[in-house]
């Protein structure tokens, strides 16, 4: 135990280092925004490029990861739609499907697989990025929109905005880029490689620190019990998901490393992403969405510390 705790604890000791940092006042509130784009929209694009760029495009994209992890998120979500059918109503529903989904991959989720795996955290971040844009945060939007009052509920148009979105993220363009060079074998000068791996190197650390400088301003009025539900949801109901799905991966003969069985795992494992509450402020709904991100990020240093101690 004593071994997970090494793990996980630089990551939960930054995240409260941010924390700290906004509340005394040693950083502003705005400042975390700035971190934050600066991690999402330079360091993370830059990184995952140069993951995929750096190897064979087969060797990045696995299979039998990338089924795991969708099946898993699939199953969770289906389990929600049904759960939050009875539990709330349909103007909740949707947001906290999503709070149940959507992990938080870039900030919290990369940093752990760099010090659990170095060699494959650039890859696990993009095939989780893929499988989340492309079909977990459209899915979830599309429940939101259903949720709506008749007559301003458009599903399908959500879901064509949504595809447009996803194209024009700088983490989806990176994977594209590095995709293309991977494919047609392009190999970069020496120098540009180094100018990438030093923007990557800077991801981690100021991503965690907006997790905790984020907290610090998160209005914690609302449905409490919801939010309890979410929580569960998120840190229980989808990593179990996901190891079933493991499990009838490899039973299907599809290979899968034990790193990678590992590490979709823990990747479902993760507390929601830190825009969930931006999602539900557009539904009116960012109180509930506040709490649930506030207690899934807490209780994830209790959830992942005892995951990691049984998988490892």
């Amino acid at each position: 135990m004593l071994m997970v705790f090494s793990i996980t604890f630089p990551i939960f000791a930054m995240v409260v280092l941010g924390y700290v940092l906004v509340a005394m006042g040693g950083l502003k509130p705005g400042d975390m925004r700035v971190f934050g784009r600066y991690v999402m929209n330079i360091a993370l694009p830059v990184l995952v490029f140069q993951s995929v760029a750096s190897r064979p495009a087969a060797e990045v994209f696995q299979p039998g990861y990338m089924g795991a992890y969708l099946i898993g998120g699939l199953i969770t979500i289906a389990l929600g739609f049904v759960w939050f059918s009875f539990a709330t109503d349909p103007g909740r529903r949707g947001i906290a499907v999503m709070g149940t989904t959507c992990p938080n991959s870039g900030f919290i989720g990369y940093p752990l697989m760099l010090l659990l795996y170095p060699n494959l955290a650039g890859s696990v971040l993009a095939m989780n990025m893929l499988v989340e844009n492309a079909v977990f945060i459209p899915l979830a939007l599309v429940l939101i929109e259903m949720g709506k009052p008749s007559g301003e509920a458009h599903p399908l148009r959500q879901v064509r905005n949504v595809l447009i979105g996803v194209i024009k993220r700088p983490l989806v363009i990176g994977i594209i880029l590095g995709l293309v060079a991977s494919l047609t074998g392009l190999s970069l000068p020496a120098p540009v490689m180094r100018l990438t791996g030093l923007v990557a190197a800077s991801a981690a650390a100021p991503a965690l620190i907006v997790i905790g400088g984020s907290l610090v301003v998160l209005p914690v009025r609302g449905n409490r019990a919801l939010a309890g539900q979410i929580v569960l949801g998120k840190l229980i109901v989808m990593p179990l998901a996901t190891a079933l799905a493991v499990l009838a991966i490899m039973a299907l003969g599809v290979p899968l490393s034990d790193d990678l069985r590992i590490a979709v795992i823990l990747a479902a494992a993760m507390p929601m992403f830190t825009i969930y509450t931006v999602f539900s402020q557009e539904a009116g709904h960012e109180g509930v969405a506040s709490i649930a991100l506030l207690g899934a990020t807490a209780a994830s240093f209790l959830t992942l510390n005892l995951l990691l101690a049984v998988l490892i």
